[in-house]
C-alpha cells in the first residue's frame, strides 16, 4: 500500500510518534527513559495548544498506522522562526523519498504562512538527516554540547531563511 500524507492530528499520532522516536533513539543512540518522557510530553503539550492557523502537523499512514510525521510550532514564528519538531520515519520508510516529501510539506506550509525563518535543533552523527536538511537549503548556525536529549551529545542547530525557501531538491 502506498503510504499517505495526513495533515493534521489524528488518533494514535501523538503515541506513535514518541514510540517511534524512542525505538530509533534508543536502538541507534541509547536514549532511554528520559529522551522518550521529553518528546511525549512536549508533543502533547504542542497538540493541547495546536493552532491550525500557525502550526502543521503531518504524519505518513500507511493505512492502519502512523509511519512518520512531521511538525511546525509556530508559536515564536514571528521572533524565533518557525520550529521545525518531531521529524520520524519507521525505519521501512527510511531512503525511500518520504522524509523528502515531509520535509517539502512543512517547507511549502511555512512558505504559505510567510515565515521568515525555520530552525531545528538535532545532533551530530544523524547524517542522512542533515543531508536531507541541506538538500533543503538548511544551513548549521550553532553547535554546543548539550543535554536536551538526555546524554550528552554536540547539538546543532539549522536555520532555513526565507531566501532558502526555494531552494528545494
Amino acid at each position: 500500500m502506498k503510504e499517505t500524507i495526513i495533515s493534521g492530528y489524528i488518533p494514535g499520532a501523538i503515541g506513535r510518534v514518541a514510540a517511534l522516536h524512542a525505538e530509533y533513539y534508543g536502538a541507534a543512540w541509547g536514549f532511554g527513559r528520559f529522551f522518550e518522557a521529553k518528546v511525549a510530553t512536549e508533543l502533547s503539550e504542542f497538540m493541547m495548544h495546536f493552532d491550525e492557523k500557525r502550526d502543521g502537523f503531518w504524519v505518513i499512514s500507511d493505512g492502519d498506522c502512523v509511519e512518520g510525521a512531521i511538525a511546525i510550532d509556530g508559536t515564536e514564528a514571528e521572533t524565533e522562526g518557525a520550529h521545525l519538531r518531531w521529524f520520524i520515519l519507521a525505519e521501512t520508510l527510511r531512503g525511500q523519498g518520504v522524509g523528502h516529501r515531509l520535509l517539502a510539506e512543512a517547507v511549502t506550509f511555512c512558505r504559505a504562512h510567510s515565515y521568515r525563518q525555520i530552525y531545528l535543533w538535532t545532533f551530530q552523527g544523524l547524517q542522512p538527516a542533515r543531508h536531507l536538511y541541506e538538500k533543503f537549503g538548511f544551513e548549521l548556525v550553532e553547535q554546543r554540547s548539550g543535554m536536551q536529549w538526555g546524554k550528552e551529545v554536540l547539538e546543532q542547530r539549522f536555520v532555513l531563511n526565507e531566501a532558502g525557501f526555494g531552494a528545494r531538491a
